[in-house]
């Protein structure tokens, strides 16, 4: 999934530096004079709240304040000896600040008011904008310096400075030199660099200016990498020709947006992931005719392949065009444009072609330090994220981590876990001994009308790697039925048989589909069972959901199908099962809907009328049961139970059915 986090850490690329005084600076600098109390205080961070209030902290224990935007700036005091050594804010409110000073009155008018120094090696977060401050405690004094790669950072933490020092006056940019926004000022350390190799006996980094060339090291005591995942880039001929792309940054988006903004008429895309699909609503939007190739018999690999069936049929319904089970063997010139030519020999033509078939991991700087790698090129890394090396953590899409479901190690090039794993690295290199628990892989993509998402092993994983689950699908509306604008979803909830224990979860439909997805992510890190989602107790009104939520729903049916209560068949299993082995199966739905479409070869007998007409039935044969979503089924088996016959309901009812089967598609959940 290229949709991934592959960088531990960004330092917002803006700047500031010194000028003598009366130096003029080239557009869109401007020269701003500081208060002459001010001269000769070596400065280390600015900060800007919005477009006028901002601050500057320096060592002699002044702050420097504005509420002009920096036009004329005013000294306050901080207090005798503080000192603070770097300053970051993530966003509106995540901040943090690193040094010897820890602010008792923390924010006032946009400024840091420190009333007392403390000892070296305090860290300062926020996540109030700054109304509010926790102190960390850091082992020693520490400087954060971070070096820009060529494709991604690496974030170094060591005794070796970086910092920048600002006396007199100070030059802001407006504009960020090229790309500040909103006048907010965040310090920037370094411009882009390359890292070259790691030295680790010396414990040192060698990094190259990209803008001149030179060559420099930087120490460190721990070192963090985020090297991130790079697209895969398969050797198809004709691979390099313009307006074939393999997208990885913003830059690349950048690119593509401006290829369709010159007038594509038709594009191809190649690979069913969410990439793909994203940017084939996108391109569908814009009116271009959209195809979409794909190696395997689905899209969306990570789930199972009857969970994609919706999303098929939602792309068809849009015009864009599914090719599944072929490959690219070239892509060629062509007087339109391009062409793209598949293994089976059919061509599709395009102006525009982009790639999004996987992803690697960047590992190039760690094998050559002599990391241990695993066999899908994955940085291995313990509990802790430290890898082979304890003095060095990886984090992101570089690494392989252990399946939090299986135990197994994996790679899982998700936003959300690498965020964690950055912070978890962080905490570790100070000391803390925070655990990853490992990676779940919950995700989830918006294709059209329709979202689908997941948490947890798959169905294909359980198999593959042999572990014994049950599985239930059911279908609700993501609030009360009775209520205007209920839409339908179609949820599959995978168990341990013995436990009970959650072990995955799919969910495709309408609105709501998060939410379940959300849920059913909580409750497997927190180790619950089917049985504890009986009793979930979730928010209701109307508006939002049921009174049996379904989470509760799919509690009930699972824990019914556990405790014995809720005889239930696989439509896989009956679909497999010779002549001679098949049940009779019982369409329990009323003869409309039967009309309508039904399993091959099933006999109707509506639920309402079964207790009187049981006799009709073969006592001496198997009867499998269903309905259009599973909840007729169930009646009518535990009515057939009752009556003396070998009967379990089929899982999910025929809308499940018609998952399984591409030529009869259902219309997406609505």
């Amino acid at each position: 999934m290229l949709r991934s986090a592959c960088l531990l850490a960004v330092v917002v690329a803006v700047g500031w530096a010194s000028l003598a005084d009366g130096e003029q600076a080239d557009n869109p600098w401007q020269v701003v004079k500081l208060p002459e109390a001010a001269a000769g205080n070596t400065l280390h961070g600015v900060y800007f709240l919005d477009a006028k209030q901002g601050w500057i902290v320096g060592e002699k224990g002044l702050c420097l304040t504005t509420n002009d935007g920096g036009t004329t700036w005013q000294v306050v005091e901080t207090g005798s000896g503080a000192t603070l050594r770097f300053v970051r804010f993530n966003d509106e409110n995540t901040g943090w600040i690193c040094g010897d000073g820890d602010p008792k009155a923390p924010k006032t008018g946009g400024h840091v008011v420190l009333s007392r120094p403390v000892k070296a090696g305090t860290l300062l977060a926020t996540t109030d904008g700054g109304k509010t401050w926790q102190t960390h405690w850091l082992p020693t004094n520490f400087d954060i310096t971070c070096v820009e790669t060529a494709s991604a950072p690496v974030l170094q933490i060591g005794v070796s400075g970086g910092e920048n020092h600002l006396d007199g006056d100070i030059t802001r940019s407006p504009g960020g030199g090229k790309t500040w926004k909103s006048n907010r000022c965040y310090r920037s350390l370094f411009a882009v660099r390359a890292v070259e190799a790691i030295d680790r006996k010396a414990k040192k980094v060698r990094a190259r200016d990209l803008a001149t060339g030179r060559e420099y090291e930087e120490s460190y005591d721990k070192l963090v990498l985020a090297p991130g995942a790079a697209p895969l880039r398969p050797p198809i001929p004709g691979i390099d020709l313009p307006g074939v792309f393999i997208p990885r940054s913003l830059g690349d988006t950048d690119r593509i947006k401006q290829a369709v903004d010159q007038g594509v008429r038709q594009a191809v895309l190649l690979g069913g992931g969410f990439i793909s699909l994203e940017l084939a609503e996108n391109f569908a939007r814009r009116g271009i005719a959209t195809t979409v190739v794909e190696k395997n018999e689905q899209v969306l690999m990570p789930f199972d392949r009857e969970m994609t069936t919706p999303i098929s049929v939602e792309l068809a319904a849009h015009g864009v065009k599914l090719v599944l089970g072929q490959t690219a063997e070239a892509f060629e010139s062509a007087p339109d444009g391009l062409l793209v030519r598949l293994q089976s020999g059919m061509g599709l033509p395009a102006q525009l072609i982009v790639l999004g078939i996987g992803v690697r991991p960047e590992n190039k700087l760690a094998t050559a330090a002599g990391l241990e790698v695993g066999p899908r090129g994955g940085i291995q890394v313990d509990d802790f994220l430290r890898t082979s090396d304890p003095d060095i953590y990886a984090v992101g899409d570089a690494i392989e981590v252990q399946d939090f479901v299986t135990g197994q190690p994996t790679q899982v090039p998700l936003a959300g876990p690498a965020n964690r794993q950055g912070r978890i690295a962080a905490d570790n290199a100070f000391g803390h001994g925070v655990k990853y628990r490992g990676t779940q892989g919950t995700a989830i993509i918006r294709v059209f009308d329709l979202t689908a998402a997941m948490t947890g092993a798959s169905e294909k994983t359980l198999q593959r790697v042999k572990r014994p689950y049950r599985k239930i699908y059911i279908h609700p509306t993501q609030h009360a039925g009775y209520y205007p604008g209920a839409e339908q979803m179609t949820l599959k909830l995978l168990f341990d048989p013995q436990t009970g224990k959650v072990l995955g979860a799919q969910a495709v439909g309408g609105a709501g589909v998060d939410k379940r997805i959300d849920d059913l992510a909580v409750a497997m890190q927190a180790g619950m069972t089917v049985f504890d989602l009986e009793e979930m107790e979730l928010a209701y009104a109307p508006q939002y959901g049921s009174a049996k939520d379904p989470i509760n729903m799919a509690g009930f049916v699972a824990a019914g199908l556990s405790r014995g209560d809720h005889p239930q068949v696989d439509i896989e299993q009956v679909l497999a099962a010779t002549d001679q082995d098949r049940p009779l199966l019982l369409d329990v739905r009323t003869p409309t809907e039967y009309a309508s479409g039904h399993i091959p070869g099933a006999v109707n007998l509506p639920v309402d009328e079964l207790r009187s007409r049981v006799k009709e039935l073969p006592r001496d044969r198997k009867i499998a049961a269903y309905c259009q979503v599973g909840q007729r089924g169930y009646l009518a088996t535990r009515i057939l139970q009752q009556a003396g016959f070998q009967a379990a309901n089929i899982g999910g009812g025929y809308r499940t059915y018609q998952l399984w089967q591409p030529q009869m598609r259902p219309s997406p959940p609505r």
